[in-house]
């Protein structure tokens, strides 16, 4: 077995090759600053497989496709919490909702769902002011956080965002074995589709949406690969629908035949 450093020293040629494959594999650039970031997810990996260099880690990457995803996870899991930017779940109980009362199917997409914590925000937000007549299709490129947003199980810290009537509502505290921790209640688990969808890629059949949550996500691509996933979003969104994205990102420039109605939020012509 080869011996291995606490902390494997990453080249700068071995980091352009990760920012090689991680822009093939996603679209997504890494910038130089990112590279403590990669250290310090993947160097658990070189120990795991036995890799005593970087150099060894992207040959096995070559060959082995479930090393491949299991990196493209690590490398694209992001920060996320239930009611991030509150204002996009006010504006979707208080205006969306009540414009589409009369209409039978309301659907909307979480297109980055990372572990789940927006797709079971706006579940609540659905379940609370519309009852039935939704769907949620919750897709991300990493398997790994799918499992985990599928289970629905979080520390009972992450609850501190959720108002208390959806907690009561909506989640039930763990007990013995899972103490110190809540989930999800069933019927809204099941509400919701979970699927790996690569933005990057061409889109599988998803239908026609309401409304598309991509939140604080086009920040990680460059210019054209923004204008190719919101083209592909885009054309999936019903006349009318809403568009969210994070309040860091902009659409100027990257996407037409769409009006601002507050901030990132955007109404398709």
């Amino acid at each position: 077995m080869a011996t291995i450093n606490p902390v494997c020293p990453l080249s700068d040629p071995d980091y352009r090759r990760i920012q090689a494959f991680l822009q093939k594999e996603a679209g997504i650039t890494l910038g130089p600053a990112k590279k403590p970031l990669v250290v310090g997810r993947l160097g658990k990996r070189l120990r795991v497989r036995d890799c005593g260099d970087y150099d060894t880690y992207l040959r096995l990457l070559d060959t082995d496709a479930a090393e491949r995803q299991q990196a493209v996870d690590l490398l694209t899991t992001n920060e996320t919490y239930f009611f991030r930017e509150a204002k996009h779940f006010a504006f979707l109980g208080e205006q969306i909702i009540p414009q589409r009362a009369k209409q039978v199917d309301l659907r909307i997409w979480s297109a980055a769902c990372s572990s789940g914590e927006e797709p079971y925000s706006i579940a609540m937000v659905l379940a609370e002011r519309r009852g039935r007549g939704w769907e949620i299709l919750a897709s991300d490129l990493s398997t790994r956080v799918l499992a985990s947003a599928a289970r629905g199980i979080y520390p009972l810290e992450r609850a501190e965002k959720i108002p208390k009537a959806y907690l009561k509502h909506y989640c039930l505290r763990g007990v013995g074995p899972q103490e110190g921790s809540f989930s999800i209640v069933p019927d809204l688990r099941k509400a919701i589709h979970f699927s790996q969808i690569n933005l990057n890629n061409t889109l599988p059949s998803v239908g026609d949406f309401d409304v598309i949550f991509l939140r604080n996500v086009l920040i990680y691509f460059d210019p054209p690969a923004k204008k190719t996933i919101c083209s592909r979003l885009l054309a999936r969104l019903r006349p009318g629908g809403y568009f969210i994205v994070g309040h860091s990102e902009s659409l100027n420039g990257i996407a037409g035949g769409l009006r601002l109605v507050q901030p990132a939020v955007y109404q398709k012509d």
